[in-house]
């Protein structure tokens, strides 16, 4: 079919939402930047791109598109087919539950499922939030976990803390457009290597956790991010090692760390046989974030 035909025959947000499925469906694209299958990217790029709520389609299908929304539509389509480009950067825009995110080449698309705790202020972990008074989002990106957490602890001054300054201004956009600049400070270092003399109740890691393998197998859609974000090493574990022998230096008495591993519990615990490595309960499995407090921690 020609652009001209599809163009002329798609009409309503339904039809371009059948379109879209089957083109996805039909392709070689992967899922996986926040969404797991064609129906779901589907109305993320259809309804992101109108600017339409998600979460109320039926209300929207048979709505029709202007000519130039339709030729608008379907250059960001053939752009995630034919480039792989995730479609969080065509779109500039990132979902954690239910938080919105400006994201773009800069920084990965967020997917933590550090997120899901956070949603619940860390409960159990956490019993009263409005003690935390001090908290750091190492590793931050794009800054939304740092800005969830600002959220969920309401007394909180948060560091976002990342080794890339063009994350760092992505991560500004965010923290400027929920109004935060008075509680959060954006910190340019090399994991802890800048903080000084800082300390903190709480400390959440989502480092960069992939191993060599994985890194080298990647899908198209994942070398559009920021390599450096990605991979740690060989085993994905350099960044979490020096994370775990450093961060009782700069955690408050009772102060806690939240770190995300991925796929690496196994090697983790190789590593550190001795310690008492807690695991949070997410989606996934409890298996793929862990909780240390401080005396847990090496010196």
């Amino acid at each position: 079919m020609s652009q001209a035909q599809i163009l002329t025959e798609l009409s309503s947000i339904r039809d371009w939402l059948r379109y879209t499925v089957s083109q996805f469906e039909s392709s070689d694209i992967f899922f996986g930047h926040g969404t797991s299958n064609a129906y779901d990217e589907a109305v993320w790029l259809i309804f992101g791109f109108l600017h339409l709520p998600h979460d109320t389609i039926e209300n929207f299908l048979d709505a029709s598109l202007t000519g130039k929304e339709k030729k608008d539509l379907l250059f960001l389509i053939e752009k995630r087919i034919k480039d792989k480009i995730p479609t969080a950067y065509l779109l500039n825009e990132a979902w954690l539950r239910d938080y919105k995110f400006y994201v773009d080449e800069r920084v990965i698309v967020p997917r933590s499922l550090i997120a899901e705790s956070l949603s619940e202020n860390l409960y159990p972990w956490i019993d009263d939030p409005e003690k935390i008074f001090s908290a750091l989002d190492l590793c931050s990106g794009s800054g939304c976990l740092g800005i969830m957490m600002a959220h969920s602890f309401q007394n909180a001054i948060i560091d976002l803390v990342d080794l890339s300054e063009k994350a760092l201004q992505v991560a500004e956009i965010n923290i400027n457009h929920y109004g935060l600049n008075d509680r959060t400070e954006l910190i340019q270092s090399d994991l802890f290597d800048a903080l000084q003399d800082k300390k903190y109740d709480l400390i959440i890691s989502n480092p960069p956790y992939v191993n060599q393998a994985s890194v080298d197998s990647f899908p198209m859609e994942f070398l559009k991010e920021p390599s450096m974000a990605l991979g740690s090493g060989e085993e994905g574990l350099d960044h979490t090692i020096r994370i775990i022998n450093e961060a009782k230096h700069y955690l408050n008495d009772d102060g806690i760390l939240i770190v995300e591993i991925g796929h690496n519990k196994e090697v983790l615990l190789n590593k550190f046989p001795t310690l008492k490595f807690q695991w949070l309960d997410v989606s996934l499995g409890n298996d793929f974030v862990f909780m240390l407090q401080k005396s847990q921690l090496p010196d």
